[in-house]
């Protein structure tokens, strides 16, 4: 694991200090790679990169970035991990096409690939996380790629009449070119998701690599496009139109397969590895099939809450004493997040709101003490329909749905009238009614999407929106092109819980999960690696009918199935929790002064980002108890903490 970052400028531009700048660049994000550096630097094409390494594979000098292919033609600065390069490296020798190896890495392995079979080939024949930058010699070409499902960032983009391309935002800000205006449209769609979806990022010109593509730019290109050679929806498409036409046991047996390929190609390591447990369905799965390939113990890891209602260490812990895991656990509080909060800014380079940022770093900077390396249980729920929506949405339109639209209307706007202890009192009649058991909180937003919603559709656009008309929050807002809006390009799949989950693993899943997980991690220079997004697991859980994802109202029903071969299923069996914390609570308790000082009026009216009406309008019914809207109020919670860590430029 690692990171990289760099420029392509006119020669005529360059100076002599172009390494310099470049190793200021990379020096940002050397939590990314703090055990070797380097940059390259060919001025006559205005071409640099700048590297840190954090050695996992070949821990020598063999391994070093930026590395020249044996050739001399290309420069490659990389990020992440081919857990096939072994076999790729026997294709090579097969083909007579494998050059002298100098080391055992994987670096040197996809510079071969490159070399012998062009970016198109190798990169549809890699299997594992990576983004990187290659610089052809001979074409005077740059090309940018990232991984099929977006486990590894990449940020680039225009500044002037420079191109800027870096592991992370703070990268590229450290080049003199660098201009750090905000984006308003990325800010309203902050708003909106809590996270700045791809192709975006919070400033104006610099974008995120859309998962599954790669660009070539050559001199004087302006108008950069991104092509794919590998496509979720797609994948989606044909697993649906191709369903598995084996039995139940069979398609467990096959699961059982690949998702233990999967793991086993995931521990290749040559520093101390571990596993995130939390004690969920995913993560004991993982753990379970780790533990039952391995000679010793498995180190695990997990964080717990005093706060029982969001305590799940007991759990994790149940399921580490039956496996037989080295566990380890760490309880987290208020008093922690208190001190978490000011790293947030730096470490996630722009706002991003997913308030389980925070046990999720804790729990990484618990694992780095006594690994390098740790696999999650990270996308069952996107492949094996996990998440509640996707079986509570289809019974709560089956209820609603038959209302003519002024009546789902009406029924909205009377449940978002009523103040939240009436909606408590409201909550157990209705649970009772449409067989869904529903707090207040989840009343009084049932009660904002049947004001709007018309299809399953647009209650999946509202169930993914926090602030509805985010962009009349921003001073001069917008919400600008984005997936979410433009059904013409969602995935082509007749269920609607089907292009939930498609909808969910090409937005959320990247733009959220997986950059979540990245930060935190590499914050405190540990590599993190997700089993269920191996290629051969996303196609066939696609391929699976969806009874054998949802079934009597739960979601991994397979998967349930797979873990029962390893652990008992009381240890298992209970209401999904997630991981998040309690921060309706502390928004009102310890957390209050901070947040107030943010979201001062006077404060929010200097900046010039935000209206400060209907910001203090929600913040007062919050800290009064009527109403939950602390996951509304932490998005812009994190902008204004970001924006008063920015270096003035």
């Amino acid at each position: 694991m690692c990171g990289f970052a760099g420029f392509l400028d006119s020669p005529a531009r360059f100076t002599d200090n172009c390494e310099e700048v470049a190793r200021r660049m990379a020096e940002r994000i050397a939590h990314r790679g703090p055990d070797d550096s380097g940059t390259w630097c060919d001025a006559e094409a205005g071409i640099a990169f700048g590297h840190r390494r954090l050695s996992i594979i070949d821990l020598s000098s063999a391994g070093h970035q930026p590395m020249p292919s044996p050739n001399g033609r290309f420069v490659l600065a990389y990020n992440g991990e081919i857990y096939n390069h072994l076999d790729l490296r026997r294709q090579l020798e097969a083909q007579g096409a494998a050059p002298a190896w100098r080391g055992h890495s994987d670096t040197e392995t996809l510079l071969a690939c490159i070399e012998a079979w062009g970016i198109e080939h190798s990169l549809r024949a890699s299997v594992g996380m990576f983004a990187f930058a290659l610089w052809d010699r001979a074409d005077r070409a740059l090309v940018l790629a990232r991984d099929r499902m977006g486990e590894k960032p990449l940020y680039y983009g225009w500044q002037g009449d420079t191109l800027l391309f870096g592991s992370e935002l703070k990268a590229l800000r450290a080049h003199p070119a660098f201009n750090a205006a905000v984006d308003r449209g990325a800010l309203a769609l902050l708003l909106r998701h809590n996270y700045v979806p791809a192709p975006y990022s919070i400033y104006q010109g610099i974008g995120k690599l859309p998962p599954g593509t790669w660009v070539r730019i050559v001199a004087g290109q302006r108008d950069i496009r991104p092509t794919p050679y590998w496509s979720l929806a797609e994948v989606a498409e044909h697993g649906v139109a191709n369903p598995f036409d084996g039995s139940e046991n069979e398609a467990l047996d096959e699961l059982e397969r690949l998702l233990g390929n999967s793991v086993k190609g995931q521990m290749l390591s040559d520093v101390p590895l571990g596993a995130l447990l939390s004690g969920g369905i995913d993560s004991s799965t993982i753990t379970a099939l780790m533990q039952a390939g391995s000679a010793r113990p498995v180190r695990t890891f997990t964080i717990g809450f005093e706060e029982r209602a969001h305590d799940e260490a007991n759990h994790a812990r149940a399921v580490a004493a039956h496996l037989g895991t080295e566990h380890t656990e760490l309880r987290l509080g208020a008093a922690d997040s208190l001190q978490l909060i000011p790293q947030l800014p730096a470490m996630y380079d722009e706002p991003f709101a997913d308030s389980s940022q925070l046990p999720t770093h804790l729990v990484m900077k618990l694992a780095r003490r006594s690994v390098t390396v740790a696999l999650s249980g990270d996308a069952g729920d996107e492949i094996f329909g996990g998440y509640n929506r996707y079986f509570l949405g289809p019974k709560v339109w089956r209820r609603i749905g038959w209302l003519p639209p002024p009546a789902r209307r009406a029924l909205g706007a009377a449940m978002l009238a009523l103040p939240a202890p009436a909606v408590n009192r409201l909550a157990g009649p209705f649970a009772r009614r449409v067989g869904i058991a529903l707090p207040g909180d989840k009343m009084h937003k049932l009660g904002l999407r049947m004001r709007t919603v018309g299809s399953m559709d647009d209650l999946y656009a509202s169930l993914v929106t926090e602030w509805p008309h985010a962009e009349r929050m921003v001073v001069d807002g917008r919400i600008p092109p984005n997936l979410v809006d433009d059904r013409d390009r969602w995935p082509k799949l007749a269920d609607p819980v089907a292009r939930m989950m498609a909808m969910d693993a090409l937005t959320y899943l990247p733009d959220d999960i997986l950059a979540k997980v990245d930060r935190a991690s590499m914050a405190v220079s540990l590599e993190t690696r997700a089993p269920f997004l191996d290629r051969d697991v996303i196609a066939f859980g696609w391929s699976l009918p969806m009874s054998m994802k949802i079934r009597g109202g739960k979601g991994k029903w397979l998967l349930r199935r797979l873990l029962d071969r390893h652990v008992p299923r009381a240890l298992i069996d209970r209401p999904k929790m997630g991981f998040g914390i309690p921060l309706d609570d502390w928004l009102r308790g310890p957390l209050r002064e901070w947040a107030e000082s943010l979201l001062s009026a006077e404060r929010l009216r200097r900046e010039g980002y935000f209206d400060p009406r209907p910001i203090r309008e929600t913040w007062e019914r919050h800290v009064q108890g009527n109403g939950s809207f602390g996951y509304r109020l932490w998005s812009v919670l994190m902008f204004q903490a970001w924006l008063e860590q920015q270096e003035p430029r």
